[in-house]
């Protein structure tokens, strides 16, 4: 039963990882597995190691908290395979819904995250106002054009693993800034074996590393960290807001039968003032008037927030039936 639950928690991370905006990481946090996830990944070390070859493979996979990773990331890789299509498809075709969805789910979010702070202060205040500012800081920043070599792939999959299982910075939104989002997702699609075993390698380099840090800062500054991630949620608000107005774009494969038109820059705007790019080759050369498609967005706004409410519900009670 527990490894079930595993893994509908990984379906679910899978899925808030594919989306340019929303991380993973807020999901484990909300469903109660985040710092048993952090805890597990600093536990594949040079220990596990001498415990492998002394002990041998069982007492190593225990060391390791192997059972909790089987389902946890078979979930998120079932998840990511099966939806990346799908997500594609709605973030051309139905942005606006999208986006009111899980800007409803991270807003929910901030509540849930901040009130695992023990005691708010000072500390904890201007942690909370950092990570809101760099968030929001990241979230303006125009995308880059792409580059599929092998070498950039790894940095990007290092890079992008951090911010996956961060709360609040999403590893989509930032492989969108690097410009290779696109690359991942096309490779995904098409079952391009290289580009995907490099950039997860470069993922897993990443992730050994950037965990050691994140138990350090919870085991000493547990209350700062924690408003830090809280901020990074709010910060992060700016990016999935759904009314967006392009401003420019970046026209990939001109030409060719799989020409893509990428936004690079936008603007967020109130739902009124919500319109469509006319688009002269690559220039931005005016805007028509979208439907801004209010009250279903609103309706799926609340949705997202419900859908928060009953997954921290269900992961605190998991968590207390466990204890």
């Amino acid at each position: 039963m527990n490894k079930a639950l595993l893994f509908l928690k990984g379906l679910a991370m899978g899925a808030a990882d594919v989306v340019p905006g929303v991380s993973g990481g807020t999901i484990a946090f909300i469903t109660g597995i985040y710092e048993e996830l952090i805890e597990s990944i600093n536990r594949i070390n040079l220990e596990a190691l001498r415990i492998l070859r002394k002990e041998g493979f069982a007492k190593a996979w225990d060391y390791i908290n192997g059972w909790f990773f089987v389902p946890l990331f078979l979930g998120i890789g079932v998840s990511i395979v099966s939806l990346a299509k799908g997500i594609s498809w709605l973030l051309e075709n139905q942005p606006v819904l999208l986006w009111s969805f899980f800007f409803g789910l991270v807003f929910a979010s901030i509540f849930f995250v901040g009130k695992q702070v023990k005691k708010w202060g000072l500390s904890p205040g201007l942690a909370f106002v950092l990570g809101a500012v760099i968030a929001y800081m990241i979230t303006i920043l125009p995308a880059s054009g792409s580059n599929d070599a092998l070498w950039y792939i790894f940095l990007s999959g290092s890079i992008a693993i951090c911010a996956m299982i961060l709360p609040g910075i999403s590893g989509s939104f930032i492989l969108v800034l690097l410009g290779s989002y696109s690359i991942v997702l096309n490779a995904i699609h098409e079952r391009d074996l290289t580009i995907i075993a490099v950039f997860g390698a470069g993922a897993v380099v990443g992730l050994l590393s950037f965990a050691r840090l994140l138990k350090l800062m919870f085991a000493k500054y547990h209350d700062v960290t924690i408003a830090l991630l809280s901020g990074f949620l709010l910060g992060s608000l700016n990016k999935i807001w759904p009314w967006k107005q392009v401003e420019e774009v970046l026209i990939k494969h001109a030409g060719e039968a799989n020409e893509e038109v990428v936004p690079i820059l936008e603007k967020t705007v109130l739902p009124g003032d919500f319109s469509r790019p006319i688009l002269e080759g690559s220039e931005v050369i005016g805007q028509t008037a979208a439907d801004p498609q209010f009250w279903a967005a609103v309706g799926l706004a609340v949705a997202g927030a419900v859908l928060i409410f009953l997954l921290e519900k269900f992961g605190s009670g998991q968590s207390k039936k466990a204890a």
